[in-house]
């Protein structure tokens, strides 16, 4: 196994620290948790982020931790499982560590949709429409067919500061506001990563650049940007939903300072961050529907971010055929729910062990052929 272990007694921004064990390229909630899990194993960390830390598609998630159903790829629900049942612990570490509360909730969520039927989760219970009255009174029920699937929320943008701040407690450094330009490499081997202001050392280099992943060299990653949009409105009172509902045409995820959110679109838009007037509308529309208490709701904010697909709908989780060069991305709509997984499963890889499930099926190197 790697050792990370150092003499090195503090590092910070402006300390003279020439070289790192591990350099992250990008600080959403994938690179952040990664790099704070490379750090408790002893590494050095340098995380470099092109804009604002936390900000892209981990700013603009739903949180929904969904483990189960057809969106989840069957390769993935085994990994996806696991992440699900880590979360407990891994929230109450972030919130010990950076004293930010992350809003895990565990009401779970009241599916209509025919398609959460083809894997229901173990404990899942089938509903009837007085059910669903009882547990949801201003809930209009789009369907006479619905199921209870005990699956937890997250606020994304909670999570993905409470990762910044305990990244910072742990000194790991993070520099923003300079676009990676490339991984270099000599002999087969990475020896630094350059911005478009300067070059940092380390033998150890991590592709988390997300829906970026694909610009960054020497291994080619097909790696594209998905919209999403997404609204938030102030609910009538605190707890006027309880559970997470998710309909074939729109979810709603409620969070326990009285949001809600309403969402969410998958669009072919490139690198277009722009929220389309209509589209917003629709989900709005979707939302009323559901719950027409909702008219006199006061709408926040609306946004979009763009999630980083892959040509197969699976992570990119290993090794490249470049000596030091890692790659943790493409987790398209599961960034959040998987990023206590990845951290694990990679940090372990980095540091030269085996990880304790096969990550064959989301190895770069399957894209070789």
């Amino acid at each position: 196994m790697r050792c990370f272990a150092h003499v090195v007694v503090f590092i910070f921004y402006n300390a003279k620290v020439k070289t790192w064990d591990v350099i992250v390229v990008g600080a959403g909630v994938i690179g952040l948790t990664l790099a704070r899990e490379l750090c408790k194993a002893g590494a050095t960390v340098l995380v470099l982020e092109r804009g604002e830390a936390g900000r892209e598609a981990s700013y603009a998630a739903g949180g929904m931790l969904a483990d189960c159903g057809d969106e989840t790829p069957r390769q993935l629900q085994e990994l996806a499982s696991l992440s699900a049942r880590m979360y407990p612990e891994f929230a109450h570490e972030l919130q010990d560590e950076s004293g930010v509360q992350v809003d895990l909730r565990g009401q779970g969520t009241i599916a209509f949709t025919a398609l959460q039927h083809s894997c229901l989760h173990p404990s899942s219970i089938a509903l009837s429409l007085a059910e669903v009255e009882s547990r949801e009174p201003e809930l209009v029920a789009p369907s006479p067919v619905a199921a209870f699937l005990p699956e937890r929320s997250v606020d994304p943008r909670a999570l993905t500061a409470a990762a910044l701040k305990a990244c910072l407690h742990r000194e790991v450094v993070i520099a923003s506001g300079a676009e990676v330009t490339s991984i270099d490499v000599s002999q087969g081997r990475v020896t630094s990563v350059t911005t478009t202001k300067t070059s940092y050392h380390a033998p150890i280099a991590v592709n988390c650049a997300g829906a970026w992943a694909g610009q960054l060299g020497p291994f080619q990653l097909p790696v594209r940007p998905v919209r999403g949009q997404m609204l938030a409105v102030v609910m009538p009172r605190r707890e006027y939903l309880k559970h997470v509902i998710r309909t074939s045409d729109v979810y709603l995820i409620p969070r326990s300072n009285g949001r809600m959110l309403i969402g969410a679109t998958v669009e072919e838009a490139g690198f277009d961050k722009r929220t389309i007037r209509q589209t917003i509308h629709s989900l709005h529309a979707a939302a009323l529907r559901l719950m027409p208490g909702l008219v006199e709701a006061k709408i926040l904010e609306d946004w979009a971010g763009l999630r980083p697909g892959t040509v197969d709908d699976l992570p990119i989780l290993g090794r490249t055929d470049v000596d030091g060069y890692f790659v943790a991305t493409g987790h398209y709509r599961d960034g959040i729910l998987l990023a206590p997984i990845t951290a694990t499963v990679m940090a372990t890889l980095i540091g030269g062990g085996k990880p304790g499930c096969d990550l064959a099926a989301f190895s770069p190197l399957r894209f070789n052929a």
